[in-house]
């Protein structure tokens, strides 16, 4: 019984957009699948479901696509709203912002999955953006400030 309800599980997230566990529960019923919220999220971690970052359904982990362009739009305006200064020191990258703002500014980092980009660590005013060399940090500095600008300029 286990494994045709973990295959249908499976089966509901890579065609549905399921964006709860009690969604997910309904949608097994309908299956005739009658689960516990309990077994459920042991199933669920059991296959490795994670959420989406873009709309917050379940799907495989490692299963997200490229990013969409509206991430690199939402950087964009981010990074015009945000940014207070950037300093690059070899492959790390202090990107400084106001007070509280860090967070949002990391998020939308991470969400338009830059190339250039290892990870983020984001406190209260302060992201360090890890790159994999020198070079990939010069060249996500001049990305950035391009994205910034072009909403500061008006021409996005």
């Amino acid at each position: 019984m286990k494994p045709r309800r973990l295959s249908a599980i499976k089966d509901i997230v890579e065609h549905e957009a399921i964006r709860s566990q009690e969604q997910l529960r309904q949608r097994l019923a309908s299956r005739g699948f009658d689960v516990t919220q309990a077994t459920l999220s042991r199933d669920i971690k059991e296959i490795g479901l994670v959420k989406r970052a873009s709309d917050g359904a379940y799907q495989p982990a490692g299963a997200e696509g490229p990013p969409s362009s509206g991430a690199t739009a939402t950087l964009g305006r981010a990074l015009a709203e945000f940014l207070a200064g950037v300093e690059s020191v070899q492959q790390l990258i202090v990107l400084r912002t106001g007070p509280g703002q860090a967070q949002l500014l990391a998020l939308a980092l991470d969400r338009a999955r830059l190339p250039e980009v290892v990870g983020t660590i984001a406190g209260d005013d302060t992201v360090l953006v890890i790159t994999r060399d020198a070079r990939k940090a010069r060249a996500l500095v001049r990305r950035l400030d391009q994205l910034a600008e072009g909403l500061r300029d008006g021409r996005r």
